[in-house]
């Protein structure tokens, strides 16, 4: 039996958290993800199920079997296919009036006006150490005013960080210009969850590896991190509720059942910051 699709009848479930109309505002608002792997495909298809109707998506990497513990579209039949394609069928699979834009070599200098041209929201879900592409991401967006997000996998729980138009920039929470790889691992570690609540249970700290580019992932965290990125989305993308933006943070643990809602002044130049740094660079060995 083959069925035909109908936005309203599709998410008319959404109606009663959301009105009518900002249903139909939603199904306007363009989204742009970098990132398809850990966190960026749940991001998506959340979002789709939101009825967020245009996204551009970017990613120059494909699927592999290390994929599979955490990532949205990781399957047996995916593995060697670029995530932004796979990623890209199963929206449309979602809602087939979806326009979706691939950027299948990923975000660069030459594409990043394309790539954000239009765009209502950026939601990071860029690999951890993908710090040019993500260092120039957020310029951008504070550039252009447009509003970001990022929401952190780490252990069992979901970091968030909100930058808006106008407020504290990426840069000066994080502080990553001109610092060596290592460090600015280190800082954007610290700076995304100074609560550190995910810490106590980590089970094996060999697998935690900055030179290699290696730590260990959970699909709780991934999951937990697109229902966060989603709500924030949608009080930004609509205009209600309050936003906490940098220098707040807000880290949920699922594992721990503890929430904690930081402020630092400064960003990373917040003498607790600042402590916390120097301690994990030494541990580190970085």
């Amino acid at each position: 039996m083959t069925a035909s699709f109908n936005y309203d009848a599709s998410f008319s479930r959404n109606i009663g958290w959301v009105t009518e109309a900002e249903q139909q505002q939603l199904s306007e608002k363009r989204v742009a993800i970098a990132g398809m792997g850990g966190v960026g495909g749940f991001h998506l298809l959340t979002l789709a199920r939101l009825g967020i109707q245009h996204f551009h998506i970017a990613d120059l990497d494909t699927f592999e079997l290390a994929n599979f513990n955490r990532q949205a579209g990781a399957t047996m039949s995916s593995i060697g296919k670029h995530k932004t394609e796979v990623l890209a069928r199963m929206v449309l699979e979602i809602n087939p009036n979806c326009d979706v834009r691939i950027f299948s070599k990923g975000v660069h200098a030459e594409n990043l006006d394309e790539f954000m041209a239009g765009v209502d929201l950026y939601v990071d879900g860029l690999d951890f150490f993908a710090f040019r592409a993500r260092e120039d991401l957020f310029s951008y967006c504070a550039e252009k005013r447009i509003p970001a997000t990022t929401v952190a996998p780490l252990g069992m729980s979901a970091a968030l960080l909100n930058f808006m138009p106008g407020g504290m920039s990426f840069e000066q929470y994080f502080h990553l210009d001109g610092r060596p790889e290592m460090e600015k691992a280190v800082r954007f570690l610290i700076g995304l969850a100074p609560a550190l609540l995910h810490r106590p249970y980590l089970a094996d700290e060999t697998r935690v590896n900055l030179a290699a580019r290696k730590g260990p992932s959970t699909v709780m965290a991934c999951a937990l991190c697109a229902g966060v990125a989603a709500c924030e989305a949608l009080k930004i993308l609509l205009g209600r509720g309050k936003i906490w933006a940098a220098p707040h943070g807000i880290q949920f643990d699922g594992y721990r059942n503890r929430t904690a809602h930081t402020w630092r002044p400064g960003g990373n130049r917040n003498p607790i910051n600042r402590l916390a740094i120097a301690i994990a660079k030494r541990q580190l060995g970085v």
